[in-house]
């Protein structure tokens, strides 16, 4: 199983990428990223938060990828996904939020 970090962009995601050493740890953000790391798998492009469908999006996105935790960096990510959190909890996905 995989764990998903929102906000790829930001130092504090590198932060705690590196304090959860030796794990599977994808990196994502649905703001803009450089391709080269995009295309080397490095990190991936999430949904964007206004989208209608956000938060089925992010749940298919969890299933395709075997993604079992998600730390969540932006506050429009949180809000959305804790309304649902119970739908991740049924796949058992686990929703941090990481203030």
């Amino acid at each position: 199983m995989s764990i998903l970090i929102t906000a790829a962009t930001s130092a504090q995601a590198y932060q705690l990428k590196n304090k959860l050493e030796g794990k599977n740890i994808i990196l994502g953000d649905h703001m803009d990223l450089p391709d080269f790391m995009v295309k080397t798998g490095k990190m991936i492009m999430l949904p964007n938060p206004a989208s209608a469908s956000y938060t089925h999006e992010m749940l298919t996105l969890c299933l395709d990828k075997s993604i079992d935790s998600v730390y969540l960096l932006r506050p429009d990510e949180t809000t959305l996904l804790l309304n649902a959190e119970t739908l991740f909890n049924e796949y058992d996905i686990n929703l941090h939020v990481i203030a």
